[in-house]
């Protein structure tokens, strides 16, 4: 398709480029359809996630050694903080 067939292309229609396949036609999906609308910020923006207010929360994550583990090489677990 030309840039001038895509700009006029049916707005419940979408292109979808995919790794591995050809690009493809689909229909929309509506997302207020889905189980879990009401978690993204479309639905309420209390939802919204704030990067800056986590980049700047210092207990965000928490490395820890797991000394199970006997490789040659180090290994650790990390698991997300509250905030």
């Amino acid at each position: 398709m030309s840039q001038d067939e895509i700009a006029v292309m049916d707005g419940g229609k979408c292109i979808l480029q995919l790794r591995g396949v050809r690009p493809f036609f689909s229909d929309k999906f509506d997302i207020t359809k889905h189980g879990r609308y009401r978690e993204l910020s479309d639905y309420d923006k209390k939802n919204a996630f704030d990067i800056e207010k986590y980049v700047r929360n210092p207990n965000r994550m928490k490395v820890t050694q797991n000394t199970e583990i006997d490789e040659a090489f180090d290994c650790g677990e990390v698991s997300g903080g509250k905030g």
